[in-house]
């Protein structure tokens, strides 16, 4: 119950009924005794219940706070299982590269002087790199513990004005210091005018070779191979027509390659995420398995610790711009090995049909068929040659509707997702919600309670009221009964008292005059000349 309820049940009554109320104990006629209401001991009762419930809200936010804590720790937990297991994972594969790379060396360098040159190359490096640390780390080293071998003189000999000018020379020592940070930079400039050569120097390299495998993909789509070229074939259209048709297989192949790549530039060049950004994320993406459970939360979560200037929105559409980049170098992947078992097809089934044109041709020969006969033949190879291109059509048309169909699943995948996604988000904001209205009904029911019982109290408090004014009626005029039946006994026992001293006046009286006329007779007998005198 607040304050204000407090006011409300408590001045309803009348400063007069409060009086009738304490007239009794005033009185002393009864044993029941009334007192007035004691304010502050209610408001301290309602102090009380407020700190209670101020207790009870600490310790629901300090449970909320736990149980943060509680699943902060369990993912930290998952990320080091996933870490150890990535460590462990990386740990074995460079001990098999390292291992690789040391058995091709020991096996190549008795064979190519290439090999040679580059351990002699790795040992002038080893060299370089131990004269670098010689001529820079090591001064600094000496420096910082020289400095602080004359800091702790300073302190031994601090009273020791002269002994301290004599051993110790400050201008020396930041002359020193100075000389090593002069030389310290110089030597960092100079590192870093070598990596930019290096950079731009990589760069080339990078540029040539990107070149060079455009050139050599370039030749390994529309370069006919060698082995159509050195086919034998005694019909010089059917050697044309298979050429002209490998050039149109690789003329399509090539064209959806060169589509793809320009989708991925184009791709790559609308992500505005910087090459660190970019690294960062690839590598945690890569760190966690596909059939590792809850893998987005934890792989998110662990984008949202390493990236902090990114928001979760941002991390999210990043992950959508990666999955489609990695769905396309997917296919582009898939068209290649397409085109190598393609390629592979072609070049065994046009051996295949040269050698059964040149069967054909030689059975020609020898049996001396006619020119129709050829002709028959020549249109029947030709046939099967369109046979099997539209058999290849047919084929890269159903590889391209899989490609959209597993694309439109893909996408109905993410919408599915999507949908389950916002239809939990609404679970859990309808369960809020019937939280918060169940809380709110409790909250209701428990005031009407109260409201229900302040009026019962509030009855019970007039009924007593009414009660105890018709018992001080009721005692009034027992009591004034009381007083007049004493006043009429009082007056009873004056009365009898009276009447009793009326006949013990009369009594006395008669007695009296008894005693004179005893007196009288005995006197008479005695002096009869007395008695005749009193006569």
């Amino acid at each position: 119950m607040s304050e204000p309820d407090h006011g409300t049940f408590f001045t309803t009554h009348r400063i007069s009924d409060v009086e009738n109320l304490v007239i009794p104990m005033r009185n002393g006629l009864c044993s029941q005794k009334y007192k007035p209401v004691d304010y502050k001991h209610l408001y301290e009762l309602a102090a009380v219940e407020k700190k209670a419930s101020a207790n009870i809200q600490l310790k629901i936010k300090k449970t909320e706070q736990v149980s943060k804590i509680n699943k902060e720790q369990m993912l930290l937990k998952q990320h080091r299982q996933v870490w150890w297991q990535e460590h462990k994972r990386l740990s074995e594969n460079r001990q098999k590269a390292e291992a690789e790379i040391k058995t091709f060396l020991d096996e190549e360098s008795h064979k190519h002087n290439f090999f040679l040159d580059m351990r002699d190359f790795e040992r002038k490096l080893s060299k370089e790199r131990d004269t670098y640390q010689t001529n820079t780390v090591v001064p600094i080293w000496e420096l910082k513990e020289n400095l602080k071998f004359r800091l702790s003189e300073m302190q031994c000999y601090l009273s020791e004005e002269s002994c301290l000018e004599s051993k110790i020379n400050p201008v020396e020592m930041l002359q020193q210091i100075k000389f090593v940070k002069k030389q310290q930079k110089a030597i960092l400039e100079f590192l870093i005018l070598e990596s930019l050569a290096l950079e731009r120097e990589l760069e080339d390299y990078k540029t040539k070779a990107l070149v060079h495998s455009f050139e050599e993909k370039n030749g390994l789509f529309l370069e006919v191979p060698s082995a159509l070229l050195s086919l034998e074939c005694p019909y010089p259209d059917l050697k044309t027509l298979v050429i002209n048709e490998y050039q149109k297989l690789a003329s399509g192949y090539w064209s959806k390659l060169q589509e793809i790549d320009q989708q991925l530039k184009v791709l790559y060049r609308n992500i505005e995420w910087k090459e660190e950004d970019q690294w960062v994320f690839q590598a945690v993406i890569n760190q966690y398995p596909s059939d590792l459970q809850r893998r987005r939360t934890l792989y998110l979560d662990v984008l949202q610790r390493y990236l902090p200037h990114k928001s979760r929105r941002d991390l999210v559409v990043h992950e959508k711009a990666w999955d489609h980049y990695h769905f396309i170098r997917n296919q582009r992947r898939v068209l290649i090995l397409n085109w190598a078992q393609a390629r592979k097809a072609f070049l065994l089934k046009a051996v295949k049909t040269v050698a059964e044109a040149s069967a054909a041709h030689e059975t020609e020969v020898v049996l001396a068929n006619t020119r129709q006969k050829q002709q028959e033949i020549c249109a029947d190879l030709k046939a099967k040659v369109l046979w099997w291109k539209a058999q290849q059509e047919e084929a890269a048309k159903l590889e391209a509707a899989v490609a959209a169909r597993r694309k439109e699943k893909k996408d109905e995948k993410e919408r599915l997702q999507k949908e389950q996604e916002t239809i939990r988000r609404a679970q859990e904001k309808e369960k809020v919600k019937k939280y918060w209205a169940e809380k709110q009904l409790k909250w209701q029911e428990q005031e009407e309670k109260d409201l229900q019982r302040l009026e019962e109290l509030r009855k019970l408090m007039a009924e007593q009221a009414v009660k105890d004014r018709e018992r001080v009626r009721f005692r009034q005029a027992l009591l004034e009964k009381q007083l007049l039946e004493k006043k009429e006994l009082a007056l009873q026992e004056a009365r009898e008292e009276k009447e009793k001293e009326k006949c013990l006046e009369a009594l006395r009286q008669q007695i009296k005059r008894k005693n004179l006329e005893c007196t009288f007779f005995t006197l008479q007998e005695l002096h009869p000349k007395c008695a005749a005198k009193g006569k």
